[in-house]
């Protein structure tokens, strides 16, 4: 068979729908000024999903640190590699002032989160070692983890936060390592994104008492709102020492491109020479470094940034819990609205163009096999940037939804 035929005929899971999706439900175009009000199809939208926590896309300090950098270094600088003519003084202090905040002795600036901590994983570990992963990790840890397999590594996957499944699993991976000669890496993420739970970071250090293995965490959704500090689920759950590699996107509260990992100055050295995602890519441009410091320096120094968010996030899961609805275990800003029942795609197309165009409301949706059949998740991301009218007219539109859909309105 020809491959273009092939994968035209079989367009994936989520691409069979894009004949209806397309622009709509999925590659939507949203328009405006980056904030809770944008534009969708021409209609203003209370937007509920941008990862924009902090509000920190268009604070007026970011946006003058981002187009000075432009205007002085353009998009080009620095050319090639860091490894062989793309490094600078402020990459490596963006580097020295990471690692600083999040405890750790060293970082490497990696040009992007998804393609940086798969290769990460790939670099750590080879054919001898194994790797216990948490059943809900994103899906860059499991590419990375397949990355693992195709040079025969072995791996296993514990049930989500479960410490006795953890504890089963680093049995059956110190028996293999006993025989290889090989090490563990547990790999597992501060805040898991569709969820919002926190990683059990703290009971997973704790077992170190009584296993060896190294610990790996991405805490994309941790970075700038987790802990007193910002500092990550880390020091949320006072337990920073006990991780071995941190790592965390810019795409999430620091609104930018890039990513970082830190460790300690021996494993970065050794990242630096062999993570093949970096050594084989150009630098990160200069304007996303100097503006990447910018917004640290703005976590670091406006903590009210946090805590309004955090005020955003009380309000919202307290008002849509106080009218009934089930947002699951989340202890972060990320938050679910699970609809149960047995609806059919249709009956959910029809609830989103209600949500989108008769209440100016946009939301992500996730349905099977993301989450169980039987149930819809609205996946809603609040920022410091929203207000409490926004969300209390967010949780009134909400009931709205669950009473026709419980009705069948959706249904006809």
């Amino acid at each position: 068979m020809d491959i273009f035929e092939k994968v035209a005929n079989n367009m994936g899971p989520i691409g069979a729908h894009a004949h209806y999706s397309h622009h709509y439900f999925s590659f939507p175009k949203l328009t405006g000024e980056l904030g809770p009000r944008m534009t969708f199809m021409g209609k203003e939208m209370l937007n509920w999903s941008l990862n924009n926590y902090l509000g920190l896309a268009n604070h007026p300090e970011v946006r003058k640190a981002d187009a000075d950098a432009a205007a002085k270094y353009g998009l080009a600088y620095p050319m090639g590699a860091r490894m062989m003519s793309g490094n600078t003084d402020e990459h490596e202090e963006f580097e020295r002032q990471l690692a600083e905040f999040v405890g750790k002795e060293d970082a490497f600036l990696l040009n992007y989160g998804y393609q940086g901590v798969m290769s990460l994983v790939e670099c750590m570990v080879d054919y001898k070692d194994v790797i216990v992963y948490d059943a809900e990790s994103h899906a860059c840890l499991i590419d990375g983890i397949r990355l693992h397999k195709a040079k025969m590594g072995q791996y296993y996957k514990f049930n989500h936060n479960d410490m006795d499944s953890l504890r089963k699993n680093l049995e059956r991976a110190t028996k293999i390592t006993n025989e290889t000669g090989g090490g563990i890496l547990v790999i597992t993420e501060g805040v898991f994104g569709m969820s919002g739970k926190v990683g059990a970071l703290d009971k997973i250090v704790e077992m170190k008492k009584d296993f060896n293995f190294r610990l790996l965490v991405d805490d994309a959704h941790g970075f700038g709102t987790m802990g007193d500090h910002g500092k990550g689920v880390g020091e949320y759950l006072n337990c920073t020492d006990g991780i071995d590699l941190y790592f965390s996107t810019f795409a999430k509260s620091m609104a930018a491109i890039g990513a970082f990992i830190a460790a300690p100055k021996e494993i970065i050295m050794y990242l630096k020479y062999n993570m093949r995602s970096q050594t084989y890519a150009k630098a990160l441009p200069m304007p996303f470094v100097i503006g990447g410091m910018k917004r640290l320096e703005l976590i670091k120094k406006h903590p009210e940034l946090r805590e309004k968010l955090w005020e955003n996030v009380r309000a919202l899961q307290k008002g849509l819990k106080d009218k009934g609805f089930d947002i699951g275990e989340t202890q972060s800003p990320v938050t679910p609205v699970f609809l149960h029942g047995e609806y059919d795609i249709a009956a959910v197309t029809k609830l989103v163009r209600d949500l989108r165009e008769n209440m100016g409301i946009f939301c992500s949706i996730v349905v099977y096999p993301v989450v169980p059949k039987g149930q819809i998740m609205l996946r809603i991301i609040p920022t410091s940037s929203h207000t409490l009218t926004d969300i209390e007219y967010t949780c009134d539109c909400f009931a709205e939804v669950q009473k026709r859909l419980k009705s069948g309105y959706y249904a006809q």
